[in-house]
């Protein structure tokens, strides 16, 4: 079985405040994004890495990347305007691997630097199962579901809500046939690889591995702070 990373960094999102989007943010001297590629760059069991960033910044994802120390990233591409646009430009990029049978692709936010070795070895081990794995964290707050009024309808039970995180896995032909339905949809949107599969193919279990609370996503300034923290104590 190959396995391939896919690295989101096409966002050009800046609510942290700063003129280049997150995944180029410098945190401890280095780019926000060299953190998700060093950590699937190391891991045993990835084959190859393929990043996908924003056409505005291609040449600058390319001049941070050295190819000769990632020498697993196979191609560096252009995603799309919404995040799906993404994940099926890195979908097509791997349409002309010929044993597409024996694929995972295994999604990544370049927003997230803090992902573990042990995350990637346990979402890879459940693809062996599973045609599909989120990664997610129990939510430790009380979620309300209020309608258009602010008033709440309904408080669902705390102990069944997770909030997801990534690596969002799957096989090459279970994504591949998702987003191939959602296509011919005139209605479709997603913001989640998971969701579209959910959606698209309902039948399809998708299996869920523990995170862990520092694989959060840099969203706000105050994140930096935290990521620093954290990356100082390692």
């Amino acid at each position: 079985m190959k396995n391939i990373a896919i690295i989101l960094a096409a966002g050009i999102g800046k609510r942290v405040g700063n003129p280049l989007p997150k995944q180029f943010i410098e945190l401890k001297g280095k780019p926000l994004i060299l953190y998700s590629l060093e950590a699937f760059q190391a891991h045993p069991a990835i084959d190859k890495i393929i990043v996908v960033t924003h056409a505005d910044y291609l040449d600058h994802t390319k001049k941070l990347i050295d190819k000769k120390h990632y020498s697993k990233i196979a191609k560096i591409i252009v995603g799309g305007k919404e995040r799906y646009h993404s994940s099926i430009a890195a979908i097509e990029a791997c349409d002309k691997i010929i044993d597409k049978e024996n694929l995972n692709l295994i999604f990544h936010d370049a927003a997230r630097p803090l992902i573990s070795d042990t995350i990637i070895t346990k979402v890879i081990e459940c693809l062996k199962q599973y045609s599909a794995v989120d990664t997610a964290v129990p939510t430790t707050d009380t979620i309300l579901i209020v309608d258009k009024d602010l008033n709440i309808k309904e408080i669902p039970d705390r102990s069944m809500l997770f909030n997801s995180q990534t690596p969002q896995a799957f096989k090459y032909t279970i994504i591949k046939e998702a987003y191939a339905l959602a296509l011919k949809d005139p209605d479709f949107t997603t913001a989640d690889d998971c969701k579209t599969v959910k959606k698209y193919l309902p039948d399809i279990h998708i299996h869920v591995v523990l995170g862990d609370t520092q694989n959060m996503k840099l969203t706000n300034p105050e994140d930096i702070t935290i990521f620093e923290k954290i990356i100082r104590n390692r």
